[in-house]
């Protein structure tokens, strides 16, 4: 690609020196231009008008650069012969500066898709226990691929359909914690948020706002988050049980649900209790490393013999 797609440029005279300012027209293809634009790459592309030194500088804040070409302009305005004395048009001849085309190569784009997505196949989609539960065209929709809820790379993906917006873990909530400062202006601060968010092209649920002051549960995106995060003290409890009665009675007599990977679920949730508050979860964790699991009773093979 040309460097003109992206940007568009301005040029001033001094002497025998002349600035070229190349000027995204969006911030977001900063990082390719910084990248690609390089001062011995401008030079390269400039050797048979530019014979001294090229020194870029950077501005971030508008998305632009500013370099500064010596020895450009044939001696200057009074003494040069060019036609174009001043150098006005070295902008248009910069901006035909071949570039890399943004983002990955086909191919390669295609294998990252595949490694992030997912497809049900349809013998699994018209199994008994699930055919009833969807429509035709839901089901058409998990024929193709997908990407699929919970997934690692979901933070990272999000992040890149968020552009300015970064996120850690969910991609639709947004939290934000502080001291008695924040809690002056926190209605201010909801305001301006939402400003940002509208910005950049995300609507917001203005129902699902709110405040939560010290001295009641925070609870955001099924986190108790107050002098730090943990889990909710039912959510606590009932896999505390749960655990419980598989070590007392068996896995089987727990999997209420048919999971089809008990021993897979319940380890998931025991490494979130974990990774919220290593203190409780660890007392989890030593409760699940004490279940005896059959092979087939944790995917949810259970046979009733009389």
């Amino acid at each position: 690609m040309k460097l003109r797609e992206l940007a568009h440029s301005r040029t001033g005279d001094k002497g025998n020196t002349l600035n070229v300012s190349v000027i995204c027209y969006d911030e977001r293809d900063y990082a390719h231009l910084l990248l690609h634009a390089m001062a011995e790459r401008l030079k390269a592309h400039l050797g048979d008008v530019v014979h001294g030194e090229v020194t870029r500088y950077e501005l971030p804040l508008i998305g632009a650069t500013n370099s500064v070409l010596r020895d450009a302009l044939g001696g200057g305005v009074t003494r040069s012969l060019a036609l174009d004395a001043h150098g006005k048009s070295l902008s248009s001849a910069l901006l035909d500066l071949e570039i890399p085309a943004r983002g990955y190569p086909q191919e390669v784009a295609r294998v990252l898709t595949a490694l992030c997505t997912n497809r049900v196949p349809s013998a699994r989609l018209l199994a008994p226990d699930v055919r009833d539960k969807m429509d035709w065209l839901e089901r058409q929709r998990y024929r193709t691929r997908h990407l699929p809820q919970g997934a690692p790379t979901s933070p990272a993906l999000a992040n890149l359909c968020a552009f300015r917006l970064t996120y850690t873990r969910y991609a639709d909530d947004l939290a934000f914690s502080g001291d008695e400062d924040l809690a002056r202006v926190v209605e201010r601060l909801s305001v301006r948020v939402a400003a940002i968010a509208l910005e950049e092209g995300f609507s917001i649920q203005l129902r699902k706002t709110r405040v939560m002051r010290r001295g009641a549960r925070r609870h955001l995106a099924g986190v108790v988050a107050n002098q730090h995060p943990n889990l909710a003290r039912s959510e606590f409890d009932t896999l505390k049980a749960i655990l419980t009665n598989c070590v007392r009675h068996g896995a089987a007599s727990q999997n209420r649900e048919a999971h089809a990977d008990f021993r897979a679920h319940l380890q998931g949730r025991v490494a979130q209790a974990v990774m919220l508050n290593a203190a409780r979860g660890t007392k989890l964790k030593g409760i699940f490393e004490r279940i005896v699991w059959d092979e087939q009773i944790q995917m949810g093979w259970v046979r009733n013999e009389g």
